[in-house]
Parts: C-alpha cells; sequence; structure tokens
C-alpha cells in the first residue's frame, strides 16, 4: 500500500476558509514594508483583496495573533486581489484560536 501523497496546492484551497477583517504590514522580501487586508484565512494561507503589487511567487512575512510571524508565498493573482500559502500549516488548536481572535461574532464563524 502506497504511503499517501503530500497535498496539491488545489486540493489546499479546499480548505475551510473564513472570513475575516485584518488589516497587516507584511515584510515583502523586495518592496519591504506594505500594507495588506487579509479578508479570508484558512490553515494553510489567506486571501487579500489589495495585492495589486503582488505577483505570483513573491514572499512576505506577516504577524498573526497566536503564532506570531509566519512566511507565505503569493499561489495566485487576479485583478486585486491575491492567495497566499503558509510555509508551513498552523496546528489545528492554533488556528481556531486565530479564528476566535480575529472573527469574534460566533454568527460569522464556520462550525467546527
Amino acid at each position: 500500500m502506497a504511503g499517501g501523497a503530500s497535498l496539491s496546492v488545489t486540493d489546499m484551497r479546499r480548505a475551510a476558509r473564513h472570513p475575516v477583517d485584518f488589516p497587516v504590514i507584511a515584510e515583502h522580501f523586495e518592496h519591504g514594508d506594505i500594507k495588506l487586508h487579509i479578508c479570508n484565512l484558512s490553515a494553510h494561507g489567506f486571501m487579500v483583496d489589495d495585492g495589486a503589487r503582488l505577483a505570483r511567487g513573491d514572499r512576505i512575512i506577516i504577524r498573526l495573533p497566536i503564532v506570531g510571524r509566519i512566511e507565505a508565498y503569493v499561489i495566485w493573482t487576479r485583478d486585486l486581489r491575491a492567495g497566499f500559502q503558509f510555509e508551513r500549516i498552523i496546528r489545528l488548536d492554533d488556528f481556531i484560536a486565530i479564528i476566535d481572535e480575529l472573527q469574534p461574532n460566533p454568527r460569522l464563524r464556520r462550525s467546527r
């Protein structure tokens, strides 16, 4: 029996995404500090709705509640939106704590 395959980017996009309203100052490896607005978040990555200056493959570092600094890579861009993949998956208990802090309205949280 084969040992399981690692997730592809397409498979990871199926992860539950939670709506958030979280402005960050990202450390971009070429542009320096840039302001971004995270509009949804999963344990694998996030999407921003103001990423016009970003290109596929760009690397940034952001600071999230609970986990602190975390690196992410631009996986896709479209119009002003950009999707990022974290360099590591956030543990489930840490992710739940992040969502509880960033999305205090329980009606907007997905059921667990």
